[in-house]
């Protein structure tokens, strides 16, 4: 996971919460495989939509069923609280 630096001449992009959850959603992402910009993190979601065969496009999907709209968010989800425990595990270990 990212771990907050000095400022470093980046700034804000540095204790920024909404920048640093998008760089967390990017890196886990890329470590499972897809291309997750971090700048973009959020479009990872297309790219596995496609990976999975659902027909997820930009704009309106009332005709993706809840099923299928689920799938994408498991996988994304499921790795990011796959995630979350590892390093919530990891700082528990080096409180004690």
């Amino acid at each position: 996971m990212v771990q907050p630096k000095g400022n470093n001449g980046k700034g804000r992009q540095e204790t920024d919460p909404a920048l640093r959850l998008a760089r967390f959603k990017a890196e886990v992402m890329m470590r499972e495989g897809y291309n997750a910009p971090p700048e973009r993190p959020d479009d990872v979601k297309y790219e596995v939509a496609q990976s999975l065969g659902v027909p997820l496009r930009e704009g309106d999907n009332g005709d993706l069923t809840t099923a299928k709209a689920g799938k994408v968010g498991g996988v994304i989800g499921g790795a990011m609280v796959k995630e979350m425990i590892r390093l919530a595990k990891e700082r528990l270990n080096n409180q004690q």
